[in-house]
């Protein structure tokens, strides 16, 4: 009874600062894609964020991805076509809290303004967020924490063109992925709650057991 009632008030949560989010998370794996080239990668692209491992897919008009950089050094993941989506799943450990940085570049793989990028996570329990980051930029964090479990992780840019007229591809940079959710304090009271509920329950019949007249 106290599982159900966890599971039916598991919700997703939004951090938009790095520091807020780790803060709420347990161990992190970090996937930097500096391994990566201006080159297409076929997808699905199974990579691993520290120890944790999970799955890259675009789609659905094209199922290669490429790596994008403004200098050559720090590399980032995008998709080969710019209403393409990238989404993170299959991963190989059950997980918490996923988040990075998420913005746009052109077509050369080079940081380009965009108007605005959605991100959207989905959890074991069914529940779907989607979050907007208005004018995104390389630092721009996002991350989502769920009380259940997170099963997959999706950024797009749409349809939309740049100032200059071209396209915005989807782009991700330091693809966080964290093992286990640190309870809020309101969580443990609800655990501690249940299980002192169990417990006087128990109690109750016990008492009744040995009162009852043989």
């Amino acid at each position: 009874m106290l599982l159900a009632a966890s599971a039916a008030r598991a919700e997703l949560t939004t951090y938009t600062s790095q520091s807020a989010y780790l803060a709420a998370v347990g161990t992190t794996g970090v996937d930097t894609f500096d391994d990566l080239d201006i080159e297409p990668y076929d997808t699905p692209f199974p990579r691993t964020a520290g120890d944790i491992s999970y799955v890259a897919t675009t789609g659905p008009g094209n199922t290669r991805a490429y790596g994008a950089s403004d200098d050559d050094i720090d590399w980032y993941l995008s998709s080969s076509r710019r209403t393409d989506s990238i989404t993170f799943d299959t991963f190989g450990t059950p997980i918490a809290g996923a988040g990075g940085y998420f913005w746009g570049s052109d077509i050369a793989g080079y940081t380009v303004f965009a108007p605005y990028i959605t991100v959207t996570a989905t959890d074991s329990t069914g529940a779907t967020l989607t979050y907007t980051i208005t004018d995104p930029v390389p630092t721009s964090f996002l991350g989502f924490v769920s009380d259940a479990r997170i099963v997959s992780l999706s950024v797009a840019t749409g349809d939309q063109l740049g100032a200059d007229g071209y396209g915005i591809w989807p782009t991700v940079n330091n693809l966080h992925l964290s093992v286990a959710a640190v309870p809020e304090p309101g969580t443990w009271a609800m655990l501690l709650g249940g299980l002192g509920m169990l417990c006087w329950t128990a109690r109750r019949r016990q008492n009744q057991g040995s009162s009852s007249p043989r």
